[in-house]
């Protein structure tokens, strides 16, 4: 029986210790990888494109009766017969959300993988507060990281990955503000109308949505062919085929469907979906988010790989 992928990190279920401990010792690693791309990634947060407090000139208009004098501009009045202000950007900070699904099922690896779903799914999470730390924003993590401001904040998220209690499933997300943006990398394998039931009262909050989907290539293609066995990594369910490659249309069909049928809910909402492979450079699926939370125009596709 030839083996296709594995489950990275195969430890019982019932030592969560052991598993916590492993997922520890990934996080490093992952941050300085997510760095590194990060440094290769446009990382100008793009100015909301108003009048307001802020550091960066926004233009000069003229002076109206009623406002101080110290906004004059001297400098530039003194080269025609009227006076001006200087108008500044206004750059508020902004509460962005990340989060990335570290359950059973991220930590599968094929051959064709570069990296398990796990790793790649941190890495995005770390890279983007990277990006977004260093432009100003607030960066939080439900359940384990209260918002924060700071140069460091990807480390300081990593920190918190690593002493946080491991938990499956999609994040508790009350204490989120309908103004922010949540950001959700994981796998995402349960059925599309599982999966809305917890997102739709999110969008219907007014929550702003940016859904990674994360996938093997072997989840994709299903390259397997003779006996096979199967193993769910949630449950530990196994199913064998004796002829793997006869469910191969059948069960692509299927993927592709709740695939599709995810990303069309999600875009009806107003939220994101965007498929990445891990066979991919993780900077195509970090330049695709961050593309749409810069608010420049864009495109969220669905049944493909970025």
């Amino acid at each position: 029986m030839a083996t296709v992928g594995h489950i990275v990190s195969r430890t019982p279920a019932s030592e969560v210790l052991s598993r916590a401990q492993q997922r520890a010792m990934l996080v490093p690693d992952c941050l300085v990888e997510a760095r590194r791309i990060a440094n290769t990634v446009i990382s100008g947060w793009h100015g909301r494109r108003k009048r307001g407090i802020g550091e960066n000139f926004w233009q000069f208009r003229p002076y109206s009766d009623g406002e101080s004098m110290s906004r004059i501009d001297w400098r530039r009045s003194a080269r025609d017969d009227h006076t001006y202000v200087r108008d500044r950007e206004w750059e508020a900070a902004h509460t962005i959300w990340l989060w990335a699904d570290l359950s059973p099922s991220m930590m599968y690896k094929s051959k064709l993988g570069a990296v398990s779903k796990e790793s790649r799914a941190l890495v995005l999470m770390l890279a983007l507060a990277e990006i977004l730390a260093r432009s100003g924003e607030r960066i939080g993590c439900p359940g384990i990281m209260e918002p924060i401001s700071a140069r460091n904040a990807a480390e300081r998220l990593a920190t918190a990955i690593m002493l946080s209690p491991l938990a499956e499933g999609l994040p508790e997300t009350g204490m989120i503000r309908s103004a922010s943006d949540l950001v959700l990398i994981g796998d995402f394998l349960d059925p599309a109308e599982k999966i809305m039931d917890r997102l739709g009262p999110l969008a219907k909050r007014g929550l702003r949505g940016h859904v990674v989907e994360i996938a093997d290539p072997a989840e994709e293609v299903f390259p397997y062919t003779g006996r096979t066995e199967f193993t769910d990594p949630e449950t530990g369910l196994k199913l064998t085929a004796g002829r793997a490659e006869v469910l191969r249309d059948d069960y692509q069909r299927a993927y592709v469907s709740r695939r599709d049928s995810l990303g069309v809910t999600l875009r009806h909402l107003g939220w994101t979906f965007s498929p990445h492979r891990t066979d991919r450079p993780a900077s195509e699926a970090l330049v695709a988010v961050h593309t749409y939370l810069s608010g420049m125009p864009g495109r969220a596709t669905h049944g493909g790989q970025l």
